[in-house]
This record gives structure tokens, C-alpha cells and sequence, in this order.
């Protein structure tokens, strides 16, 4: 069976149990390494290669006029954790299945289809990059359209660590049904409409009850025994 060329590049690399290894030189990719001649960037060795994710790299450019790679080293294991978007099958078999938790729609149109969205935007829970320790209730269906405007906004709060506010959306009497604007890494994404927007409508709806509940009971007992208020 023919190596790969991640395989070829560290037979030359020879990295030692700490990841690290000498500078490999593009010269080198010759006769049985010719494969991993490089064009524009480092094709075989980008960031979401297995290369990567297993070690970390330095490149040299400034051997040769221009801009091209001309060598590359290995400096010691990644230790950085990745998150995997893969999901398992029969979570994505039963979720397509549904309707769009934002607008209710399921359709065959490229705006209407829909897809398997992790609700935590800032996918950073590694059980849930893990397909087998994988929940059904760790995604959602959403539509194309819903689930590309939720990816702007979860990326607005990663840069800002400012949640969206549900009342952005007319007729949404809360912010938030847990936690307030300042993300807070212990609470997650857990709390915001852009989360979970079935769960944002139950809590209200709960929350509605308990405030109307309340506030009758308080008139009734003013009407009925003032004196006690």
C-alpha cells in the first residue's frame, strides 16, 4: 500500500518522541518524495491536516526569491485540543427529519433544507466533538438560512463575548432564559435564543405564568385585606 504523503514527509522529518525534528528542505522532495512538492502553501500539511493536528510547524521562506516554502520543521506535539464536526449518523438521520426549530420550515430548496446544527456555537465541549458520547439533544434543525445567520451571530459573540439578545426578534419578552449578556464560560451558550429557541419559548412561557400568577394573587389580596399589604 502506497504511503501518504504525511507519512513520506515524516519518514525525512524523523520527529523524536517530543514531535520535534530537523529542518526538512523542499529540495528533498525528490525520486520516491517527489509527491510532496509543494505549489502556493503547504498543501498536504494545512491546518486542518492530520499533520497539524498532531504537531505543531514552522516553515522557512527565505531561502529562494519569493514567497514559496522552502523548508519545514517540525517543533514538538500539539497539545491544543480539536474539536471534530462530525456527527453520528442516527442523530443525523433523526434530526433532518424534523422542521426548522427558527422558522418551522423543511423544504428542498437551498434556503429551506435542512441542517444538523451543534447549538453550541463556539463548539468547544469535546464530548461533543466525540460521536459516541454524542446526545441528540447537543444539535438542532435548522434550516440553511436560519443556521447562516446564527453562525454570523455566534461569531459576532466570540469576538465581543456579548450574547445575543432574543428581543431582537419582536414579541420576545426576555433577553435571555439563563445568564445575562456577558458570555460566562461556566454557562456556555446555554441561555441564549441562538442556543436552544424551543427551550428560550418554554421558559418564557413558564416565567410569563409565574410573573401573571404572582402579580393576581397581589391584587386579589389587596382588594380583600388592604390592611395586611
Amino acid at each position: 500500500m502506497a504511503k501518504s504523503k504525511i507519512d513520506l514527509f515524516l519518514e525525512l522529518a524523523k520527529p523524536d518522541d517530543n514531535g520535534k525534528s530537523r529542518w526538512v528542505y523542499t529540495s528533498e522532495f525528490v525520486g520516491k518524495y517527489s509527491s510532496l512538492t509543494l505549489g502556493n502553501g503547504l498543501s498536504w500539511g494545512r491546518k486542518s491536516s492530520l499533520l497539524q493536528k498532531k504537531y505543531k510547524i514552522s516553515v522557512r521562506r527565505d531561502i529562494t526569491p519569493g514567497n514559496s516554502i522552502d523548508g519545514i520543521r517540525l517543533d514538538g506535539l500539539n497539545d491544543d485540543n480539536h474539536f471534530s464536526q462530525a456527527i453520528r449518523k442516527d442523530i443525523v438521520e433523526t434530526i433532518r427529519a424534523q422542521k426548522c426549530v427558527m422558522l418551522g420550515v423543511a423544504g428542498s430548496s437551498e434556503n429551506t433544507t435542512i441542517e444538523v446544527d451543534h447549538k453550541d456555537g463556539r463548539k468547544n465541549n469535546l464530548r461533543v466533538s466525540d460521536p459516541s458520547k454524542q446526545r441528540i439533544d447537543d444539535f438542532q434543525p435548522l434550516c440553511k438560512a436560519a443556521n447562516d445567520i446564527k453562525r454570523q451571530i455566534c461569531k459576532n459573540c466570540r469576538r465581543t463575548d456579548k450574547r445575543w439578545d432574543a428581543r431582537n426578534i419582536k414579541g420576545n419578552p426576555y433577553s435571555f432564559y439563563k445568564g445575562d449578556e456577558n458570555y460566562n464560560p461556566d454557562l456556555g451558550c446555554e441561555g441564549c435564543y441562538q442556543y436552544d429557541p424551543v427551550e428560550y419559548r418554554k421558559s418564557s412561557a413558564r416565567r410569563i405564568i409565574e410573573e401573571t400568577t404572582t402579580e393576581t394573587a397581589q391584587v386579589i389580596m389587596r382588594k380583600l385585606y388592604p390592611e395586611d399589604l
